[in-house]
């Protein structure tokens, strides 16, 4: 099963709270950790710890953090040939506060992410050309992404795009015209849309909203009220699994990095849905990002006792 993620990779600077700190508002944590972050490295992580062969194009600086980043990287066992070194710029780096029970807010700081480029595309071409599915985000430029997205569709592939971050300006009908799958939590799709589903009703409509709008597959993540998803043949809505949630950072990633090892196995919609929730879920009962994503027997145990 070969994946191909284009993206963003971070390292995560994580402070643990008992609470979030309010505008203006100094509080002390109880605890930090520096890890392996960024919604493409992420995912990355989520589909190599399920077994799938993953293929990571992304742009690392030359500077103290990118040691740790391909360390924890090669780790895991994603393939690092595409990792190309940005002389001229430095890592991402994303600083995370967690409240108690799981809430976040992140500060992102793109760095080398935002130098991404068709140069990156091109050589990365062979890899793109054998992907059974790609996975995308919003944290490197949009134009590199949906020429990424135009080769692997060319030859049969499958693409899934996590709108995150959202523009406040939404996205145009041709962004969601060239990919097969669009997958945003709440907020994103009212970024996108214009209003924000707030019931798994509002994230139905959603869904059929944004296939309107030319997306073949919509998948609004409403967090524990399920999700919503409209495609061809299946418009429902799927219970979110019951689980004690301590940390929510990175959740929609192992989500999505578990819905394209299922999708590149073959799997159904349907089923591939309900296992990339699986992912999702058990990724919230631990800290962290990419070290939270579970491995395959974990989410297959996990199923059968749902």
């Amino acid at each position: 099963m070969s994946i191909a993620v284009f993206g963003s990779i971070n390292m995560d600077v994580t402070a643990y709270m008992r609470r979030l700190p309010k505008p203006g508002e100094t509080l002390h944590g109880h605890e930090y950790k520096l890890g392996l972050g960024g919604k493409g490295a992420n995912q990355a992580v989520a589909a190599r710890k399920l077994g799938s062969e993953v293929a990571f194009i992304c742009r690392l600086g030359n500077d103290d953090f990118s040691r740790p980043a391909e360390r924890e990287l090669a780790g895991y066992g994603v393939d690092l040939s595409l990792v190309r070194k940005d002389e001229q710029g430095a890592t991402g780096i994303a600083i995370i506060n967690v409240g108690e029970g799981g809430e976040n807010y992140i500060s992102l700081i793109g760095g080398s992410n935002l130098h991404v480029d068709m140069s990156d595309v091109e050589r990365a071409r062979p890899a793109l050309e054998k992907a059974r599915v790609l996975l995308l985000q919003l944290e490197v430029p949009l134009s590199a992404s949906l020429a990424a997205a135009a080769i692997v569709r060319g030859h049969g592939g499958t693409v899934i795009l996590d709108p995150a971050p959202a523009p406040e300006g939404g996205l145009a009908p041709e962004v969601l015209k060239a990919v097969d799958v669009l997958t945003p939590n709440e907020t994103e799709a009212g970024l996108i849309l214009g209003w924000q589903p707030q019931t798994p009703e509002d994230g139905l409509r959603a869904a059929r909203e944004l296939r309107a709008r030319g997306v073949a597959i919509a998948v609004v993540k409403l967090g524990a009220k399920g999700l919503a998803v409209a495609a061809p043949g299946l418009e429902t809505v799927m219970p979110a699994f019951r689980v004690e949630a301590i940390d929510t950072v990175g959740a929609g990633d192992c989500f999505n990095g578990g819905l394209a090892h299922a999708l590149a196995a073959g799997q159904p919609l349907d089923k591939a849905l309900r296992f990339a929730s699986a992912c999702g879920a058990l990724s919230t009962t631990r800290r962290g990002a990419s070290a939270a994503s579970p491995t395959r027997a974990e989410v297959e145990a996990f199923l059968a006792r749902a």
